[in-house]
């Protein structure tokens, strides 16, 4: 009891620095967020009153739908490249001796320590017209002369698949290392093939780290606005680069904040969605 009774300041503080973090860092500047959302543009202090949706009803405009279904469509095939990159990757991993297992995942750590613009601005010197690729490929006879890779989708997605595979390839990895060799093996005892064994056995249990991935990189995928800046140019804007747009250069500080707004609620349905998803394979497996 005694000791109870001396842990509940120390929890009680836990608590006051967690909500006090949660609202002054999250809660706050989103609704100041919303706020901005709902009044009107001005030109010299940026928003002003009355409050109206003016910028909301702008969201539906046929060209910002059209970057937004675009957004989502680069997002959804960076992540798809990241998958089918990561999942071979992670059971290849899981399955070597853990020196080479702590070597590889080092490996996938050090990019981290370079900052992302900086790795962006070197991926964009291999993929210019004189750059590092275009090079190789001439060196080789496989093209003729340099082939337009830079700004490009196909850019865009290297890039974005070159920042994010490593939020991929790490919560797969977990899930792998931790799948039982017996549980396999017993799949082949009772005749399953290794189609049937990786349909049946292993890809329902290593659902919960595809799903985890996919979180990942999807979500920040819709919001890395840098990279459609550098390797895309501006035929290849996305959202986050409509937003960016808006607050430092056209100065519609009302129509950046609700778009903003669409992009939290968007990766709110997909968390949500992926919540539901984690249930229910929790159900199932009970």
């Amino acid at each position: 009891m005694m000791l109870s009774i001396k842990q509940q300041p120390f929890r009680a503080a836990v608590l006051v620095l967690v909500w006090g973090w949660l609202l002054f860092l999250v809660l706050a500047p989103n609704m100041l967020v919303v706020g901005a959302s709902v009044m009107t543009r001005d030109s010299s202090t940026f928003i002003s009153l009355p409050l109206n949706l003016d910028a909301y009803r702008q969201l539906f405009n046929p060209l910002y739908l059209e970057v937004f279904l675009h957004s989502l469509y680069m997002a959804a095939m960076t992540t798809l490249v990241c998958l089918l990159i990561g999942y071979p990757f992670a059971w290849a991993l899981s399955r070597m001796e853990k020196r080479r297992q702590v070597l590889l995942i080092f490996l996938l750590i050090v990019p981290f320590w370079t900052n992302s613009l900086v790795r962006t601005y070197a991926l964009k010197l291999i993929l210019a017209t004189n750059g590092l690729l275009n090079s190789a490929l001439m060196s080789l006879g496989v093209i003729d002369e340099p082939a337009q890779l830079l700004y490009t989708e196909g850019a865009v997605i290297v890039g974005l698949v070159y920042l994010l595979l490593p939020f991929m390839i790490l919560p797969l990895y977990s899930v792998f290392d931790d799948l039982r060799q017996d549980v396999l093996l017993a799949s082949h005892d009772l005749g399953a093939g290794h189609f049937a064994t990786f349909k049946n056995v292993i890809v329902p249990l290593t659902l919960p780290g595809v799903l985890a991935g996919v979180m990942l990189v999807l979500l920040p995928a819709m919001g890395l606005f840098f990279v459609p800046d550098i390797l895309g140019g501006s035929r290849n804007l996305l959202v986050g680069n409509v937003i960016k747009n808006q607050f430092l250069d056209a100065r519609n500080w009302p129509f950046g904040a609700a778009a903003s707004i669409m992009l939290t609620l968007t990766m709110a349905l997909l968390m949500f969605a992926h919540r539901l998803s984690k249930r229910r394979l929790g159900e199932e497996a009970a």
